[in-house]
């Protein structure tokens, strides 16, 4: 809930001695302050225990009056608020009570992206969401400015200005003349997912009341799904069955193959530390966390590969449950695994939370249901795409449907 204090601000004083009334708005961890534009004497204030006591001056009691209806009106806009948004500031309750809300037709996009991604970064320094997601929506922040750089030479551009046309062009600029470190275009996924960054950033902004409608809206750009990259069940046994040389190749064999017993990707195996290890009631040993991506709770039974290798490490890394290298160099050392083990695929570590979802669950009967969650999905449609690749299945059904037809 909003709260509101009323206080004297003592470092101003007009002509005739009196001190300006303020109100001091709460809200979560945020406050601001606002000018009630009434005044009074340090000494009535006192006196009337801050206009609390019953009052028989008129003057104060149309001041006490006013304040009432300062804090009715600021109690109003939160409510207002709160019916359209998760997240508000005292400053949004305050711009709410004053009308101070810019015209929406002055509005430009650096105003709508700002107040967005401030937002955002917020839940990026308290762990709700990740730093490459903000990233995503930076990236998104660019591709637009050098579009209306390149056909307006402005820096800026009028929201009320953007309509379908504009929106369109935009797409076809991205898809075939925008460059990147020397690649003209940009891939058609690439291209929609960076269409919805910036219909969620316009969203945003159309609840907080900057704008009336999302010129995004209507864009009906549709990813281009692909068959996942997984290992079968023989390239999977190659890799843990491959002793190497080299110390850094065996530490990412094992960073890998943690994450196709477990399915976690990257930024997850790196957070990962012995508090994550829980012990059921039966005995049964499970990683227990969130996904830093989707921030949804995903409970993992440790299988015998996985244990063997968090044993493996006991001690050695800290509180750590496996080593950390940059998924960058991961990616790298990847490529030699492949080579040496004879797999002509190109391995990274979504190969690997890929096989999760493949080989090692969905291929040996794990319902869709548990999958899914312990992939950390926030959508079953998410994993069927899994379910889809897998032949394997298919079979196994049709050979159901040749011993009936027999």
């Amino acid at each position: 809930m909003v709260k509101t204090i009323i206080y004297l601000k003592t470092d101003k004083r007009n002509n005739v001695g009196e001190l300006p009334i303020y109100l001091k708005i709460m809200h979560r961890n945020t406050t601001t302050t606002l000018s009630s534009g009434k005044w009074i004497t340090k000494k009535r204030w006192i006196a009337t225990n801050h206009l609390r006591n019953p009052l028989k001056v008129k003057r104060e009691k149309a001041i006490k009056l006013a304040l009432e209806r300062i804090i009715e009106n600021v109690d109003s806009a939160y409510l207002n608020l709160s019916h359209n948004l998760d997240f508000i500031t005292a400053s949004d309750i305050k711009n709410q009570v004053t009308g101070k809300l810019k015209n929406v037709n002055e509005v430009l996009f650096r105003d709508v992206v700002k107040l967005h991604n401030c937002d955002f970064e917020k839940k990026v320094l308290k762990g709700e969401r990740t730093e490459a997601s903000l990233q995503k929506y930076k990236r998104a922040k660019s591709l637009f400015e050098n579009y209306i750089m390149n056909r307006f030479g402005k820096k800026d551009f009028l929201i009320k200005k953007i309509d379908n046309e504009f929106v369109y062009d935009f797409e076809s600029f991205l898809r075939y003349e925008s460059s990147f470190k020397g690649k003209i275009g940009i891939s058609n996924n690439s291209t929609v997912k960076y269409f919805r960054n910036l219909n969620t950033i316009f969203n945003y902004a159309q609840k907080r009341g900057v704008i009336e409608e999302n010129p995004f809206r209507f864009y009906e750009g549709k990813l281009v799904v692909k068959d996942a990259e997984f290992l079968t069940a023989e390239e999977l046994e190659a890799i843990e069955t491959k002793s190497f040389n080299t110390e850094r190749l065996n530490r990412v064999k094992d960073i890998f193959l943690f994450s196709c017993y477990t399915s976690y990707a990257p930024i997850d195996v790196e957070n990962l530390t012995r508090d994550n290890l829980i012990k059921d009631s039966e005995g049964t040993l499970w990683l227990k966390t969130n996904r830093q991506k989707t921030t949804v709770k995903s409970n993992v039974p440790v299988l015998p590969p996985v244990k063997r290798i968090i044993d493996k490490y006991e001690g050695v890394e800290g509180t750590r449950l496996i080593p950390t290298i940059s998924n960058q160099k991961i990616n790298e050392y990847l490529k030699e695994i492949a080579a040496l083990c004879g797999i002509k695929k190109n391995l990274t570590q979504y190969v690997a939370r890929h096989t999760f979802g493949t080989t090692v669950t969905l291929g040996n009967g794990v319902s869709i249901e548990n999958v899914s969650a312990m992939m950390g999905h926030t959508s079953i449609r998410t994993t069927k795409h899994y379910a889809k690749v897998l032949d394997r299945n298919v079979k196994k059904d049709m050979q159901k449907l040749n011993k009936i037809f027999k």
